[in-house]
Parts: C-alpha cells; structure tokens; sequence
C-alpha cells in the first residue's frame, strides 16, 4: 500500500468521492432505462395495432368489392334474362300466334 501522503489522500477522498455518486445514481439509472423500455414497448404496441388495423380495413375493403361486384355481375345477368324473357313473350304474341 502506498505511504500516507497528502497527495494520497487527496486522491482516496477523490476517488471514494465518485464511487459514492456512481452508487446513488444508479437508481436513477435504472429507474430511466425502465421508463425508457417501457415507453418503447407501448410504442410497438401502438404500431402493431394501427397496421393491423390498416391490414382487416384492406381485407375488408377487398371482400367489399368483391361482394359488390358480384351483386352488380348477378344484377347484371338478371336484367338480361329479363330482357330475354320479355323478348320470347313478345315473340309468343305476333298476330300469327293469336286466334
């Protein structure tokens, strides 16, 4: 060990100095990284949920189009089937048909 000198124990108060401040900072430390893992969990968390939110509202939009277009497809084909069936009754009545 070294010789007690003034120096010497300058540099032990020094140094028990810092070791005290390194000692009661550390729960604030910690207390910091806490907050600040926290925080950035609940921030992921927020993400995750707007794009899956973003994803079932594109699902949903897509079984919307999809449900739409085939209601307008089967419109579509009904008008036609009616048209034809009009046709056909009209064709049934021409005045050679009828007595």
């Amino acid at each position: 060990m070294a010789s007690p000198t003034p120096v010497n124990s300058q540099i032990t108060d020094a140094i028990t100095q810092v070791n005290v401040k390194v000692l009661g900072d550390a729960p604030a430390v910690a207390m910091g990284n806490l907050y600040l893992t926290s925080a950035q969990a609940l921030s992921n968390a927020a993400r995750n949920a707007t794009n899956a939110q973003q994803n079932t509202d594109s699902t949903f939009q897509a079984a919307t189009t999809q449900g739409m277009s085939l209601l307008f497809s089967s419109m579509a084909a009904g008008l036609t089937m009616m048209a034809a069936g009009c046709s056909i009754q009209a064709s049934l009545l021409t005045p050679s048909t009828i007595k």
